[in-house]
């Protein structure tokens, strides 16, 4: 079974943390919520108890895929986690799939994880910061390792397309389905 972490720490947008962690566990991937405390408060005031602490992860825990969910203070708390820093860069140094949406795309520039060039996507809020890339305004940017979306109002999109990455087609249309994102 394929292995997801998706960090979160206070300021962390809730509904991009939990459509990306429910969406990933309903297509039967091995999703742990690593966070920068017991409890985790979100932009909006949501607490969300993650599995684990971000710091008690070690450099033995492998993952197919880490993908950060955005909102201010959760990327500027990412931003300033030297243990997330530390499993992002072993991550991206084994060629691990990588994504982010919303701001938290800036979290991969600042730890110099963006090859040149690369397309990429953010909250609008973002992305002057990201113009050394090729920025595009697509609700999901796939580029190789790197995937991004725009925020909120792309989480179902963003976490579909992990999903078609990390198992196929067939199961991805069969959760969009399911929820009724497609008729």
């Amino acid at each position: 079974m394929k292995t997801v972490l998706v960090p979160i720490a206070n300021g962390t947008e809730e509904m991009e943390a939990v459509i990306i962690i429910d969406m990933l566990r309903r297509a039967g991937l091995n999703v742990t919520v690593a966070g920068d405390g017991h409890v985790v408060v979100c932009s909006r005031g949501v607490r969300l108890v993650p599995d684990v602490l971000l710091e008690d992860l070690t450099d033995d825990d492998n993952f197919n895929a880490i993908v950060l969910p955005g909102g201010g203070q959760g990327v500027t708390n990412f931003s300033q986690n030297q243990t997330l820093h530390q499993i992002l860069t072993k991550h991206a140094a084994g060629k691990g799939l990588i994504a982010a949406i919303c701001a938290a795309t800036t979290v991969l520039h600042e730890y110099g994880l963006l090859p040149p060039r690369t397309v990429v996507t953010s909250h609008p809020s973002t992305a002057d910061v990201l113009s050394s890339y090729t920025y595009t305004l697509d609700r999901v940017a796939v580029d190789g390792r790197i995937v991004t979306s725009r925020g909120a109002g792309t989480a179902f999109e963003f976490a579909l397309a992990l999903i078609r990455i990390l198992t196929d087609d067939t199961v991805a249309t069969h959760i969009a389905t399911d929820i009724v994102m497609y008729e």
